[in-house]
Protein backbone atom coordinates (compact mmCIF):
# COMPACT_ATOMS: atom_id res chain seq x y z
CA UNK A 1 0.00 0.00 0.00
CA UNK A 2 1.42 3.38 -1.02
CA UNK A 3 1.28 5.95 1.77
CA UNK A 4 0.11 9.41 0.73
CA UNK A 5 1.03 12.18 3.14
CA UNK A 6 -1.04 15.22 4.11
CA UNK A 7 -0.06 18.20 1.97
CA UNK A 8 2.99 20.08 3.19
CA UNK A 9 4.84 17.04 4.54
CA UNK A 10 7.02 16.30 1.49
CA UNK A 11 7.73 19.79 0.16
CA UNK A 12 11.03 20.03 2.05
CA UNK A 13 12.24 16.48 1.41
CA UNK A 14 15.44 15.86 -0.56
CA UNK A 15 13.57 13.90 -3.23
CA UNK A 16 11.07 16.70 -3.83
CA UNK A 17 13.86 19.26 -4.06
CA UNK A 18 15.73 17.05 -6.52
CA UNK A 19 12.76 16.86 -8.88
CA UNK A 20 12.28 20.63 -8.71
CA UNK A 21 15.97 21.42 -9.19
CA UNK A 22 15.73 21.75 -12.97
CA UNK A 23 13.89 20.84 -16.17
CA UNK A 24 15.49 17.38 -16.25
CA UNK A 25 14.03 16.59 -12.83
CA UNK A 26 10.55 17.76 -13.84
CA UNK A 27 10.67 15.67 -17.02
CA UNK A 28 11.74 12.65 -14.96
CA UNK A 29 8.81 13.29 -12.60
CA UNK A 30 6.46 13.55 -15.57
CA UNK A 31 7.70 10.22 -16.97
CA UNK A 32 7.60 8.39 -13.61
CA UNK A 33 4.36 9.91 -12.28
CA UNK A 34 6.07 11.03 -9.06
CA UNK A 35 4.02 12.98 -6.54
CA UNK A 36 5.59 16.40 -5.93
CA UNK A 37 4.71 19.40 -3.79
CA UNK A 38 5.04 23.13 -4.36
CA UNK A 39 3.62 26.36 -2.96
CA UNK A 40 0.70 28.05 -4.69
CA UNK A 41 1.71 31.61 -5.58
CA UNK A 42 -1.67 32.75 -6.90
CA UNK A 43 -5.11 31.70 -8.07
CA UNK A 44 -5.99 33.59 -11.26
CA UNK A 45 -9.39 34.86 -12.35
CA UNK A 46 -10.20 31.51 -13.98
CA UNK A 47 -9.29 29.69 -10.76
CA UNK A 48 -6.15 28.10 -12.18
CA UNK A 49 -3.48 27.58 -9.52
CA UNK A 50 0.03 28.85 -10.25
CA UNK A 51 3.02 27.06 -8.71
CA UNK A 52 6.58 28.32 -8.50
CA UNK A 53 8.69 25.31 -9.53
CA UNK A 54 11.98 27.17 -9.38
CA UNK A 55 13.21 26.49 -12.91
CA UNK A 56 9.83 27.31 -14.48
CA UNK A 57 6.25 28.13 -13.63
CA UNK A 58 3.63 25.43 -13.23
CA UNK A 59 -0.13 25.66 -13.68
CA UNK A 60 -2.84 23.46 -12.22
CA UNK A 61 -5.90 24.09 -14.44
CA UNK A 62 -9.11 24.66 -12.48
CA UNK A 63 -10.62 21.24 -13.29
CA UNK A 64 -7.38 19.57 -12.19
CA UNK A 65 -7.30 21.46 -8.88
CA UNK A 66 -9.29 18.96 -6.82
CA UNK A 67 -11.59 15.99 -7.09
CA UNK A 68 -15.16 17.32 -7.29
CA UNK A 69 -14.42 20.69 -8.89
CA UNK A 70 -15.46 19.54 -12.37
CA UNK A 71 -18.84 18.13 -11.28
CA UNK A 72 -19.54 20.98 -8.84
CA UNK A 73 -19.55 18.85 -5.69
CA UNK A 74 -16.54 20.87 -4.44
CA UNK A 75 -16.65 24.66 -4.56
CA UNK A 76 -13.95 26.93 -5.94
CA UNK A 77 -13.13 28.14 -2.42
CA UNK A 78 -11.23 24.85 -2.10
CA UNK A 79 -8.84 26.21 -4.73
CA UNK A 80 -8.73 29.84 -3.61
CA UNK A 81 -7.89 28.80 -0.06
CA UNK A 82 -4.74 26.99 -1.23
CA UNK A 83 -2.91 30.24 -2.11
CA UNK A 84 0.41 30.51 -0.24
CA UNK A 85 0.09 26.89 0.89
CA UNK A 86 1.74 23.70 -0.40
CA UNK A 87 -0.20 21.39 -2.69
CA UNK A 88 0.54 17.93 -4.07
CA UNK A 89 0.58 17.35 -7.82
CA UNK A 90 1.93 15.29 -10.69
CA UNK A 91 3.50 16.73 -13.83
CA UNK A 92 1.27 15.84 -16.79
CA UNK A 93 3.06 17.68 -19.60
CA UNK A 94 4.67 20.87 -20.85
CA UNK A 95 3.63 23.71 -23.16
CA UNK A 96 4.60 27.24 -24.18
CA UNK A 97 2.85 30.28 -22.75
CA UNK A 98 1.88 33.39 -24.74
CA UNK A 99 5.44 34.72 -24.41
CA UNK A 100 7.09 31.52 -25.59
CA UNK A 101 8.19 30.46 -22.10
CA UNK A 102 7.88 26.78 -21.21
CA UNK A 103 5.46 25.98 -18.39
CA UNK A 104 4.63 22.71 -16.68
CA UNK A 105 1.07 21.41 -16.66
CA UNK A 106 0.18 19.89 -13.31
CA UNK A 107 -2.68 17.93 -11.76
CA UNK A 108 -3.66 17.81 -8.12
CA UNK A 109 -6.83 15.87 -8.93
CA UNK A 110 -4.85 12.89 -10.24
CA UNK A 111 -2.93 12.67 -6.97
CA UNK A 112 -6.17 12.80 -4.97
CA UNK A 113 -7.74 10.09 -7.15
CA UNK A 114 -4.70 7.85 -6.69
CA UNK A 115 -4.62 8.57 -2.97
CA UNK A 116 -8.29 7.59 -2.63
CA UNK A 117 -7.84 4.41 -4.66
CA UNK A 118 -4.45 3.22 -3.40
CA UNK A 119 -4.44 4.42 0.22
CA UNK A 120 -7.67 5.74 1.69
CA UNK A 121 -9.81 2.90 0.29
CA UNK A 122 -7.66 0.41 2.21
CA UNK A 123 -8.01 2.12 5.60
CA UNK A 124 -9.96 0.39 8.37
CA UNK A 125 -11.52 1.72 11.54
CA UNK A 126 -8.79 1.61 14.17
CA UNK A 127 -5.89 2.46 11.85
CA UNK A 128 -3.51 5.10 13.21
CA UNK A 129 -2.53 7.60 10.52
CA UNK A 130 -0.80 10.93 9.91
CA UNK A 131 -3.04 13.97 9.53
CA UNK A 132 -2.73 17.71 9.18
CA UNK A 133 -5.17 20.21 10.67
CA UNK A 134 -6.64 22.32 7.85
CA UNK A 135 -9.69 24.06 9.32
CA UNK A 136 -11.18 24.49 12.80
CA UNK A 137 -14.88 24.82 13.63
CA UNK A 138 -16.71 24.75 16.93
CA UNK A 139 -17.96 21.21 16.29
CA UNK A 140 -14.58 19.77 15.35
CA UNK A 141 -11.54 20.00 13.11
CA UNK A 142 -11.07 19.09 9.46
CA UNK A 143 -7.87 17.20 8.80
CA UNK A 144 -5.97 16.42 5.63
CA UNK A 145 -5.40 12.66 5.65
CA UNK A 146 -3.61 12.54 2.31
CA UNK A 147 -3.09 14.77 -0.73
CA UNK A 148 -5.58 17.38 0.49
CA UNK A 149 -8.44 14.92 1.13
CA UNK A 150 -10.20 15.96 4.34
CA UNK A 151 -11.85 14.04 7.17
CA UNK A 152 -13.70 15.38 10.22
CA UNK A 153 -12.59 14.91 13.81
CA UNK A 154 -15.57 15.77 16.08
CA UNK A 155 -14.82 17.80 19.20
CA UNK A 156 -15.79 14.97 21.57
CA UNK A 157 -13.20 12.71 19.92
CA UNK A 158 -10.28 15.10 20.41
CA UNK A 159 -9.54 14.25 24.06
CA UNK A 160 -11.11 12.73 27.16
CA UNK A 161 -10.82 16.04 28.97
CA UNK A 162 -13.59 18.29 27.67
CA UNK A 163 -12.62 21.48 25.91
CA UNK A 164 -14.65 24.59 25.03
CA UNK A 165 -13.43 24.70 21.42
CA UNK A 166 -11.06 22.64 19.23
CA UNK A 167 -8.72 25.65 19.08
CA UNK A 168 -7.81 24.82 22.68
CA UNK A 169 -5.97 21.78 21.27
CA UNK A 170 -5.00 22.51 17.67
CA UNK A 171 -3.89 25.21 15.26
CA UNK A 172 -4.33 25.22 11.45
CA UNK A 173 -1.38 23.61 9.70
CA UNK A 174 -0.44 21.48 12.70
CA UNK A 175 0.82 17.95 12.03
CA UNK A 176 -0.92 15.38 14.23
CA UNK A 177 -1.68 11.70 14.53
CA UNK A 178 -5.24 10.40 14.31
CA UNK A 179 -7.12 7.13 14.43
CA UNK A 180 -9.81 6.20 11.90
CA UNK A 181 -13.02 6.21 13.96
CA UNK A 182 -15.50 5.15 11.31
CA UNK A 183 -16.06 4.88 7.56
CA UNK A 184 -19.58 5.36 6.22
CA UNK A 185 -21.14 3.71 3.17
CA UNK A 186 -20.00 6.53 0.90
CA UNK A 187 -16.40 6.12 2.07
CA UNK A 188 -16.41 9.28 4.19
CA UNK A 189 -14.00 8.96 7.11
CA UNK A 190 -14.44 10.27 10.64
CA UNK A 191 -11.38 10.58 12.86
CA UNK A 192 -10.63 10.32 16.56
CA UNK A 193 -7.63 11.45 18.61
CA UNK A 194 -8.22 10.75 22.29
CA UNK A 195 -7.19 7.08 22.07
CA UNK A 196 -3.65 8.15 21.23
CA UNK A 197 -3.24 10.34 24.32
CA UNK A 198 -3.00 7.59 26.91
CA UNK A 199 -5.24 5.85 29.43
CA UNK A 200 -6.22 7.18 32.85
CA UNK A 201 -3.44 5.15 34.46
CA UNK A 202 -0.81 6.22 31.95
CA UNK A 203 -1.60 9.88 32.53
CA UNK A 204 -2.04 9.61 36.29
CA UNK A 205 1.33 7.85 36.65
CA UNK A 206 3.01 11.20 35.98
CA UNK A 207 1.52 12.59 39.23
CA UNK A 208 2.37 12.05 42.89
CA UNK A 209 0.38 12.92 45.98
CA UNK A 210 1.80 15.96 47.70
CA UNK A 211 3.21 17.72 44.64
CA UNK A 212 1.93 20.90 43.03
CA UNK A 213 1.46 20.81 39.25
CA UNK A 214 0.10 23.06 36.48
CA UNK A 215 -3.39 22.78 35.06
CA UNK A 216 -6.11 24.57 33.12
CA UNK A 217 -9.55 25.30 34.60
CA UNK A 218 -12.15 23.72 32.31
CA UNK A 219 -15.35 23.88 34.39
CA UNK A 220 -16.48 25.70 37.52
CA UNK A 221 -19.33 24.13 39.47
CA UNK A 222 -20.68 24.79 42.94
CA UNK A 223 -19.47 21.39 44.11
CA UNK A 224 -15.98 21.86 42.71
CA UNK A 225 -13.71 22.97 39.91
CA UNK A 226 -12.53 20.65 37.15
CA UNK A 227 -8.89 21.21 36.26
CA UNK A 228 -7.28 19.66 33.19
CA UNK A 229 -3.92 18.15 34.12
CA UNK A 230 -3.30 16.60 30.69
CA UNK A 231 -5.46 16.30 27.55
CA UNK A 232 -6.74 12.93 28.77
CA UNK A 233 -6.80 13.64 32.50
CA UNK A 234 -8.70 16.02 34.77
CA UNK A 235 -9.00 16.37 38.52
CA UNK A 236 -11.58 17.93 40.81
CA UNK A 237 -10.52 20.79 43.04
CA UNK A 238 -12.39 22.16 46.02
CA UNK A 239 -14.54 25.17 45.11
CA UNK A 240 -12.76 28.50 45.35
CA UNK A 241 -14.18 31.98 44.73
CA UNK A 242 -12.89 33.98 41.78
CA UNK A 243 -11.59 31.08 39.69
CA UNK A 244 -12.56 31.49 36.03
CA UNK A 245 -12.93 28.97 33.21
CA UNK A 246 -9.87 29.00 30.97
CA UNK A 247 -7.54 30.21 33.71
CA UNK A 248 -4.21 28.53 34.28
CA UNK A 249 -3.60 27.23 37.76
CA UNK A 250 -1.15 25.68 40.14
CA UNK A 251 -2.86 22.77 41.92
CA UNK A 252 -1.85 20.64 44.89
CA UNK A 253 -2.44 16.90 44.40
CA UNK A 254 -4.35 15.81 47.49
CA UNK A 255 -5.19 12.21 46.51
CA UNK A 256 -5.24 9.80 43.56
CA UNK A 257 -7.98 7.14 43.56
CA UNK A 258 -7.75 4.75 40.55
CA UNK A 259 -10.85 2.72 41.47
CA UNK A 260 -12.97 5.85 41.09
CA UNK A 261 -10.82 7.53 38.43
CA UNK A 262 -10.59 10.54 40.71
CA UNK A 263 -7.81 12.97 41.43
CA UNK A 264 -8.56 15.39 44.26
CA UNK A 265 -6.89 18.77 44.03
CA UNK A 266 -6.52 22.04 45.87
CA UNK A 267 -6.08 25.19 43.82
CA UNK A 268 -3.04 27.08 45.07
CA UNK A 269 -3.31 29.89 42.55
CA UNK A 270 -5.16 30.72 39.34
CA UNK A 271 -4.32 33.33 36.75
CA UNK A 272 -4.87 34.37 33.14
CA UNK A 273 -2.07 33.53 30.71
CA UNK A 274 -1.66 33.22 26.95
CA UNK A 275 0.64 30.23 26.81
CA UNK A 276 1.20 28.51 23.44
CA UNK A 277 -0.69 25.29 22.78
CA UNK A 278 1.45 22.31 23.74
CA UNK A 279 1.92 19.67 21.01
CA UNK A 280 0.15 16.39 21.79
CA UNK A 281 2.07 13.77 23.74
CA UNK A 282 1.21 10.47 22.09
CA UNK A 283 1.28 7.03 23.69
CA UNK A 284 0.35 5.41 20.34
CA UNK A 285 1.84 6.69 17.08
CA UNK A 286 1.29 3.93 14.53
CA UNK A 287 -0.34 0.59 13.82
CA UNK A 288 -3.92 -0.47 14.46
CA UNK A 289 -6.24 -0.39 17.49
CA UNK A 290 -9.12 -2.86 17.86
CA UNK A 291 -10.12 -1.88 21.39
CA UNK A 292 -8.88 0.86 23.70
CA UNK A 293 -9.82 0.98 27.38
CA UNK A 294 -9.31 4.29 29.13
CA UNK A 295 -10.48 3.26 32.60
CA UNK A 296 -8.31 1.30 35.11
CA UNK A 297 -9.04 -2.38 35.63
CA UNK A 298 -10.19 -1.75 39.23
CA UNK A 299 -12.74 0.85 38.20
CA UNK A 300 -16.44 -0.09 38.10
CA UNK A 301 -16.96 2.37 35.28
CA UNK A 302 -15.64 1.28 31.88
CA UNK A 303 -14.68 3.90 29.32
CA UNK A 304 -13.60 2.34 26.04
CA UNK A 305 -13.48 2.65 22.28
CA UNK A 306 -14.16 -0.36 20.07
CA UNK A 307 -13.24 -0.13 16.39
Amino acid sequence: MKLYKPEGQIISTDENRRFLSGQAGLREACFSGAVLEGRVTRCDGNHNLHIDLGCMNGIIPRNEGAVGIEDGSVRDIALISRVNKPVAFTVTGFEKDAFGNEIALLSRKKVQQACAEEYISSLRAGDVIDAGVTHIEGFGVFCDIGAGINALMPIDSISVSRIPHPSARFTPGQKIKAVVKSIDESGRITLSHRELLGTWEQNASALSVGETVPGIVRSVEKYGIFVELAPNLAGLAEYSEGVEIGSHAGVYVKSIIPSKMKIKLIIVDSFKADYPIEPPGYFITSGHIDRWVYSPAESDKVIESVF
